[in-house]
């Protein structure tokens, strides 16, 4: 497949389309089985609304999923995209993940469709923060809180018992001292801000060719961009594990892990794979460019996209 591959995406820059898959070789899990069925049910935004009670049970696992996520570093798929990019082989990247592992490597001109977990937003005053600084607060507020979770999520959460979350101290609003503090990310039910979906849809008027990566595209939050691609007649080539929802439109579909796919793709193209740099981890990291989603990782599950199909509802995972 790789003879394949290579001429075709040697021909012109391109836009380039990540979901999870990108980042399971960092140790962060996507929401998937290979069949495209999701195994994890993440908290929907109207349940985090609801009570006081349900912020504090997310809190608190995502206290101790964070603690896993803001270690992570990118993986040789990250850093062999960055390379391409720097190359000219591709171009703008639109990332469905909110782990920061893109920019960590180096990767610029990147729109975090879902938002990005190294934010939190107040929904009572419009403050927004770094996640770093907050879990510090957490830390201050909770001493001697050690959660184990049973399973780190994507999103950077953890499955906690009852027992465990009972007593954890959820986090306050610094300037409204507000209960409504949330990652700067897409909840599982919750919508993606439109002047974000619009500038994705501009990077694929003005693309030559869409190269997906890591995304089973089973949600309209990233397969839109991939239709819209198709009724442009332009070249779709998917690398990933597993079938995608739009196995029937792409040009090219390379089943390999992304890890071994990517490097192996930059090397043919451009020799070494690896750029040079400063690489930091997730918990350093912060968004880059002018455009920014309140986004969670990874939109999955079931989407009710609007008549223009500019905004859609979508449910976190891969």
């Amino acid at each position: 497949m790789l003879d394949r591959i290579v001429p075709l995406v040697s021909s012109r820059p391109w836009l380039v389309l990540t979901g999870a898959g990108m980042s399971t070789a960092s140790g962060i899990p996507d929401y998937r089985d290979p069949d495209g069925t999701r195994r994890i049910q993440p908290m929907r935004i109207d349940e985090f609304r609801a009570s006081a009670e349900a912020r504090r049970r997310y809190w608190a696992r995502s206290y101790v999923g964070w603690q896993n996520l803001r270690r992570a570093r990118p993986n040789p798929a990250h850093l062999a995209l960055t390379s391409l990019q720097r190359a000219g082989v591709t171009g703008a990247v639109i990332t469905q993940n909110v782990d920061g592992l893109h920019q960590s490597a180096g990767t610029g001109a990147v729109t975090e469709l879902h938002g990005s977990l190294a934010r939190v937003v107040c929904e009572a005053c419009g403050e927004v923060s770094s996640r770093s600084a907050l879990d510090a607060r957490m830390a201050a507020a909770n001493p001697g809180f050690v959660g184990r979770g049973t399973q780190i999520r994507p999103d950077g959460d953890a499955v906690l018992s009852a027992m465990q979350v009972d007593g954890f101290r959820a986090p306050l609003c610094t300037r409204c001292s507000a209960d409504r503090l949330r990652p700067d990310v897409v909840f599982f039910g919750d919508v993606v801000p439109r002047a974000t979906v619009e500038h994705c849809f501009d990077l694929v008027e003005r693309a030559e060719g869409l190269l997906v990566l890591g995304s089973s595209l089973q949600v309209m939050s990233g397969l839109r961009f991939v239709r819209r691609a198709a009724k442009r007649h332009l070249p779709i080539v998917v690398v990933t594990r597993g079938r995608t929802r739009a196995d029937d439109l792409v040009t090219l579909k390379w089943e390999a892990p992304l890890q071994e796919a990517l490097p192996a793709l930059a090397g043919r193209l451009i020799g070494d794979s690896a750029p040079t740099g400063d690489v930091r981890s997730t918990g350093d990291v912060r968004a880059t460019g002018d455009v920014r989603a309140t986004g969670d990782e990874r939109a999955t599950g079931t989407v009710r996209a609007a008549e223009d199909g500019r905004s859609a509802r979508v449910s976190i995972g891969g």
